[in-house]
C-alpha cells in the first residue's frame, strides 16, 4: 500500500475547516456581516426591548394591546454604512442598502388604530428616552427634528398628527432625524397587473403586507415600495425621493424595527425581515413565514341559486320593491362626505352604525336637549361600546374643514376629568359627535332636580376638584391651549364612579366660524360669561376661570348663578333677580359665608372647607380678569398647597353680571340663561396655537 502524504489532514487544516463550517452555518441561519434574512423569528438572535416579544409560532410582536407603550427589535450586530474615505480627502459616501419585511397591524376597532411602526437605522440600540404614541418609539418632544439624532426611518403611520404635518391617518413616510417626513404618500401600490393603476391599502386592516426600502448611495435616492404579501414587488415605488444619508448614517449603525401604541388597542406584527448592504435584500421565503389568524368570512347564501321566478309579473314586482327599498335605505343612511375628509377617515363614524346604535334615534334613548342639539344614548354594534351621540343642526357653509380638524385634534385629549370625544359623522345640515357615555348624567340634574337625592358635601368637593384638574389639563398640560368657553354644571358629566368630567368641545367654535373678529357673537350661558367678553370678544383661559368661579358657587350653594323671581335680598335687583355671587359676597361681609352652603345639606359639611370653597368661587369670579387666579393656582388652593388670598375690601359687588344682560356685546340669540338650559353636556371650545 502506498502511503500518500497528501491524504493526511494536518491539525491546523482541521481547525480551518471547522471554522469555515461554522461561518457557513451562521450565514444560513441569520446572515453574514453585510446581510441577513429571517423567515420568521423562532430562535432568531434579535435584541428586543419594550413590549417586543417573539411568539411561539415565530411572529415578532412589537407591541400588544397595552396603551401608551413601545417596542423595538434590533439585528444584534452593527453594520458599516460608509465606504472607506477617498484618498483625496473628500467625505465618505453612504453605502447603498436594501431591506424588505412583512408586517401586519391588527386593531381592535375597524375605524381607529394606534400608532404605527417603522424601519429605522440608528447609531445606538439605546432607545430608552424615546416616547410612545405619535413618536413611534423613535424620538421624544425634546429631540424630535434634531440633526444630532442621526436616525433614518421609514414610517407606516396609522394616526394623523397635525404637529408633524401628516398627510392623513394611513400613510407611508420617509423620516430623517424627526417625524416631519421629507416625503409621504397615502398607503397603496401601483399594480403591474392592471397597467400600473394605484390601489389603496389600509395599513391596520390586519392583512399581511410587504415593504421594500432601497437606498442608492451613488444617486442619494430612497425608494419605498408597498404591496400585499401575495403580490410581487411592483416596478414603480410608492415613494422615490432624493435624500443624502451620508451626514446621517456616517459610521457604523444598527438597523431595527419600532412601533408604539396610543389610546387604542393595537398589535403590531413582523413576520419576516431581510437586509443587505450594496445589493438587493435577500428574498423572503413566504412559505416559511408565520401566518396571521384568518378571520372567517360569512358564507354567501345559495338561496338565489335555487329560487326560480314563477311568473314575470311577480318578478317585476319584486324588482320594483327591491329598488324602492334600496333608494329608501340610501336616503335613510345618506351622509355628506367631501374629498378633504379622507385625511380624517379613522375618526369618522358611519351614520348607519350610529343609527343602529341608537335604535334609529329613538325618543326613549334621548338623554337631553340643549342649546346646541339633542343627545342620545347608544351602543356601537361592532364593539358593544356605550356612547352618547349629539346631533347638532347647523348651516355653516364656511370653515367646516377647519372645524372638523379641530374636532379630530380634540379627540386626542385624554384625561380622567375630560369626556373623550371618539369621532364624528356628517349629514346635510347636521353634525353628529360621538362621546363616551357617562351613566350618571349631568351634575346639573343632581344639583337642581329636587326629585334626585341631594349630593353630599364630599361629593360636591370631589366634583369641584375634578373640574379644576380637567381645566388645568386643557389650559396648561396638553400640547395646545384649549379654552372650554362654556364651563357650567350642565356641561359636567358624572361617570359610573361619580367622577366629574368636562363634556363637549368645539360647538361654539362652529357657530363663530366665518364671523368678523370685531363682531363675533359671544356664545355661552348668562351668569358664566366674564364681563370683559362684552368688550373684547376674546376668549382666554381667564374667561374659563370666571365661569369656573360661577360653577363653584353653584355647586356649593345649590343655586344657579342668576335666578329669576328670587326672594328680595341685598343681592337681588328690583325685578327680584338674584345674582348668586353678590349674595355670597354679602354673606361674607356679614361674617357668615359658610352658611351660604346649600340648605339641602342640612348643615352636614365642614364649615372651614365650605368657607374656602365659597371664597375660591368669589376669587375666580372677580370682574377684573387680571385678579383671577390661574387653574394651577386654583388646584394648589384646593389641595392646601397654598393659602387662599382674601378678597379685597373694596371688592363689593358682582352687579356687572346683571348689567351684562343688556350689554350690546352679547347676542341674545347666542346667550342662554341657566334656568332654561336642559342640555346634559352642551359645551364649546377653541384651540390656540401650540405651546
Amino acid at each position: 500500500m502506498i502511503d500518500d502524504p497528501s491524504m493526511h489532514l494536518k491539525p491546523h487544516s482541521i481547525v480551518s475547516f471547522l471554522v469555515l463550517l461554522l461561518l457557513f452555518h451562521a450565514a444560513a441561519a441569520g446572515g453574514d456581516g453585510d446581510q441577513f434574512r429571517y423567515d420568521g423569528f423562532a430562535g432568531a438572535a434579535l435584541d428586543l426591548d419594550g413590549m417586543a416579544v417573539v411568539e411561539p409560532d415565530g411572529k415578532l410582536m412589537l407591541t400588544n394591546v397595552t396603551s401608551q407603550m413601545k417596542g423595538h427589535a434590533f439585528h444584534p450586530a452593527p453594520l458599516r454604512f460608509h465606504h472607506p474615505p477617498p484618498a483625496n480627502g473628500t467625505a465618505a459616501a453612504a453605502r447603498s442598502f436594501s431591506t424588505a419585511f412583512v408586517f401586519a397591524i391588527a386593531a381592535d376597532y375597524v375605524t381607529v388604530s394606534g400608532n404605527g411602526l417603522a424601519f429605522f437605522v440608528a447609531p445606538s440600540k439605546n432607545m430608552s428616552t424615546a416616547s410612545p404614541s405619535q413618536f413611534l418609539g423613535l424620538f421624544n418632544s425634546e429631540n424630535n427634528g434634531n440633526a444630532s439624532n442621526r436616525v433614518f426611518a421609514v414610517e407606516l403611520d396609522t394616526i394623523l398628527n397635525p404637529e408633524f404635518r401628516d398627510i392623513n391617518s394611513n400613510h407611508v413616510g420617509v423620516d430623517v432625524n424627526g417625524l416631519v417626513s421629507v416625503a409621504a404618500e397615502p398607503a397603496g401600490y401601483y399594480d403591474d397587473a392592471t397597467g400600473g393603476a394605484f390601489k389603496n391599502l389600509t395599513l391596520f386592516s390586519g392583512a399581511a403586507m410587504q415593504v421594500w426600502v432601497d437606498y442608492d448611495g451613488r444617486a442619494a435616492v430612497v425608494n419605498v415600495t408597498l404591496a400585499p404579501v401575495e403580490v410581487a414587488k411592483p416596478r414603480r415605488p410608492l415613494i422615490s425621493v432624493a435624500v443624502d444619508l451620508s451626514p446621517v448614517v456616517n459610521g457604523t449603525a444598527y438597523v431595527g424595527l419600532s412601533s408604539s401604541t396610543g389610546p387604542f388597542h393595537t398589535r403590531h406584527y413582523v413576520l419576516g425581515w431581510s437586509f443587505a448592504m450594496d445589493g438587493p435584500a435577500p428574498p423572503l421565503d413566504y412559505a416559511k413565514l408565520p401566518k396571521m389568524p384568518v378571520v372567517s368570512a360569512k358564507r354567501r347564501s345559495k338561496a338565489l341559486d335555487v329560487v326560480i321566478p314563477v311568473a314575470a309579473p311577480l318578478l317585476a314586482l319584486a324588482v320594483v320593491a327591491g329598488v324602492s327599498f334600496l333608494v329608501w335605505r340610501r336616503l335613510r343612511y345618506a351622509e355628506l362626505r367631501e374629498d378633504w375628509e379622507v385625511e380624517f377617515g379613522p375618526h369618522r363614524f358611519a351614520y348607519k352604525d350610529l343609527f343602529v346604535a341608537t335604535a334609529g334615534f329613538d325618543g326613549k334613548r334621548l338623554l337631553g336637549v340643549g342649546g346646541f342639539g339633542r343627545v342620545y344614548r347608544g351602543v356601537l354594534p361592532a364593539s358593544g361600546t356605550e356612547v352618547a351621540v349629539k346631533i347638532v343642526s347647523h348651516d355653516a357653509k364656511q370653515g367646516m374643514r377647519q372645524f372638523v380638524a379641530e374636532v379630530v385634534s380634540i379627540g386626542r385629549l385624554r384625561h380622567r376629568n375630560v369626556v373623550p370625544l371618539l369621532g364624528y359623522c356628517r349629514r346635510r345640515g347636521e353634525l353628529l359627535l360621538v362621546y363616551d357615555y357617562m351613566p350618571n348624567g349631568s351634575l346639573d340634574r343632581w344639583l337642581h332636580d329636587h326629585g334626585a337625592p341631594p349630593l353630599g358635601w364630599a361629593q360636591r368637593l370631589h366634583a369641584v376638584r375634578g373640574v379644576a384638574a380637567g381645566l388645568l389639563y386643557l389650559h396648561e398640560d396638553w400640547e395646545q391651549v384649549v379654552v372650554h368657553r362654556d364651563v357650567k354644571a350642565s356641561n359636567v358629566l358624572l361617570d359610573g364612579e361619580m367622577n366629574a368630567r368636562l363634556g363637549d368641545f368645539g360647538l361654539a367654535r362652529l357657530y363663530d366660524r366665518g364671523a368678523d373678529p370685531q363682531t363675533t357673537r359671544v356664545v355661552g350661558t348668562m351668569g358664566y360669561l366674564a364681563p370683559e367678553l362684552a368688550h373684547t370678544r376674546r376668549v382666554t383661559p381667564a374667561t374659563d376661570v370666571f365661569a369656573f368661579g360661577s360653577f363653584v358657587l353653584e355647586v356649593a350653594c345649590g343655586r344657579r348663578p342668576i335666578e329669576r323671581g328670587g326672594a328680595m335680598t341685598a343681592a337681588a335687583d328690583e325685578d327680584g333677580q338674584l345674582v348668586l355671587a353678590d349674595w355670597v359676597l354679602d354673606r361674607w361681609h356679614k361674617g357668615d359665608i359658610a352658611a351660604a352652603a346649600d340648605a339641602r345639606l342640612c348643615g352636614d359639611y365642614d364649615a372651614k372647607e365650605a368657607a374656602l370653597v365659597l371664597k375660591l368661587g368669589l376669587l375666580c369670579s372677580h370682574p377684573v380678569a387680571a385678579a383671577r387666579p390661574t387653574m394651577r393656582q386654583v388646584v394648589h388652593f384646593l389641595d392646601g398647597d397654598a393659602p387662599l388670598p382674601e378678597p379685597e375690601p373694596t371688592y363689593r359687588s358682582f352687579t356687572t353680571l346683571a348689567m351684562m344682560q343688556n350689554a350690546d356685546g352679547f347676542d341674545s340669540c347666542a346667550v342662554s340663561y341657566p334656568s332654561t338650559a336642559t342640555s346634559i353636556d352642551g359645551a364649546s371650545s377653541v384651540l390656540s396655537g401650540g405651546r
